[in-house]
């Protein structure tokens, strides 16, 4: 069976959620409903270290992979998902070349970066050698696309060797270009295209941040690292229908 990474670079299409919240039972609830990752979302939600780590262990009976958005490019947040045992990360505003190589050296063990060598949890289910000697190997980089510049220095960012994946943040991107609050506006649209372009002929796996109305015509378009929604989100697509739906047979009825 293939390793995550190796899913990645096969072309398969892999459907994702973000975790939000830090209630374990609802991540727990959510591995098992077919997705193949999870997106744990340290950078915009209320989750800290301990909330990572309680949601991968509420994961982990499942075939889930968890990918830690640590909240900035830095080496020690960075580290400490690595050490509690993430598959790997996505690394918010990578806007060229040298950011993406300051991601991957984080990521990596001396002499090819600076991660610094104390694993926690990964070590709790293999032996201590095995996984220091492998981790480089195995560990998932992924750099979020989210600005004019990073699309600027786009094909440099997905020439940095170690870079696995790629995340299109639509939001951010929107803001970036001048539509702040328009994900949906053509220039964004046809950004994001051509971001999905650029990936043909890397190894590079193209990502982005989608939701359940637009999932299919991003893959359409190509990406095949796709966030489908998150937790707060089904929640709130499941409450509204059920209401709208109550509210209008209340109206036919009269009362």
């Amino acid at each position: 069976m293939m390793d995550f990474k190796e899913r990645m670079k096969s072309g398969e299409v892999l459907l994702g959620a973000a975790i939000e919240t830090p209630e374990p039972d609802i991540a727990e609830f959510m591995s098992t409903l077919g997705f193949d990752w999870f997106w744990i979302d340290m950078e915009h939600c209320p989750l800290d270290i301990k909330d990572v780590q309680t949601i991968m262990q509420a994961i982990g009976r499942s075939d889930v992979t968890p990918i830690v958005r640590v909240p900035w490019n830095d080496p020690v947040y960075i580290k400490r998902v690595l050490d509690v045992g993430a598959a790997g990360v996505i690394v918010p505003w990578v806007n060229d070349e040298r950011d993406a190589e300051a991601a991957v050296r984080a990521c990596r063990y001396p002499p090819n970066g600076i991660r610094g060598c104390g694993p926690r949890r990964p070590v709790w289910h293999e032996d201590f050698k095995k996984y220091v000697t492998e981790a480089d190997g195995r560990v998932i980089v992924i750099v979020q696309i989210e600005t004019r510049e990073a699309i600027r220095n786009l094909r440099r960012i997905l020439s940095t060797p170690g870079v696995d994946g790629t995340m299109v943040g639509p939001v951010d991107l929107s803001a970036s270009l001048g539509h702040l609050g328009e994900p949906g506006n053509p220039e964004v649209q046809r950004a994001i295209k051509s971001i999905a372009e650029a990936h043909k002929g890397t190894d590079v796996c193209p990502g982005i941040a989608s939701d359940p109305w637009n999932a299919q015509r991003h893959i359409e378009m190509g990406f095949r690292l796709v966030n489908v929604g998150s937790d707060m989100r089904f929640i709130e697509i499941a409450a509204r229908e059920t209401l709208r739906r109550l509210r209008r047979f209340l109206e036919e009825r009269g009362t």
